[in-house]
């Protein structure tokens, strides 16, 4: 069941992130046309660079998921059992507690803003910027879904690692 959750997360993920580079490509080229024409949008790169914050934070939650951020598995791999496990569940709880601090003072900033609008286009501020706390859960979504998987990874034997490619 878990496998099966992790999929459809990842697929709903992976659209919402295409139709937002999609939306940000579209918006980007519109506003590019029109201002060659002698007519531009007053609007075009404030939402631009709203789009492309909400590209960032999906697309963390979905790297996330794939387990696709930097990371130093050789150094990981290179450590003995338990230091390797404690090391992983370290990296885990900063993780988890930057992405909780990060939704919960986003959720502040939030009730900070409410009232607020963009200043080109009549659209709350509260809309742009709820992908602050909204990226950060989603994070710790994809976080806990990989969860077992690294655990698992974190107990693998080093030969298993060296087996695998990871430079020891």
């Amino acid at each position: 069941m878990l496998a099966r959750l992790h999929r459809a997360f990842e697929r709903v993920l992976e659209w919402v992130v295409i139709v937002l580079l999609l939306l940000l490509a579209l918006e980007v080229v519109l506003g590019v046309v029109y201002r060659y024409l002698g007519n531009p949008i007053a609007w075009y790169d404030e939402i631009a660079s709203v789009l492309l914050a909400w590209v960032t934070y999906y697309g963390a939650a979905l790297a996330a998921l794939k387990r696709a951020h930097i990371g130093v598995p050789g150094f990981i791999a290179a450590l003995s059992a338990r230091p390797r496990l404690a090391a992983v569940l370290f990296g885990e709880a900063c993780v988890l507690t930057f992405f909780a601090l990060l939704a919960w003072y986003g959720g502040r900033v939030l009730q900070l803003l409410s009232g607020d609008t963009l200043a080109t286009v009549d659209l709350p501020v509260l809309v742009t910027q709820s992908v602050i706390p909204l990226g950060a859960l989603l994070f710790i979504a994809a976080e806990l879904l990989i969860l077992p998987e690294t655990l698992r990874d974190g107990r693998r034997h080093r030969r298993t690692a060296a087996a695998d490619g990871v430079d020891l």
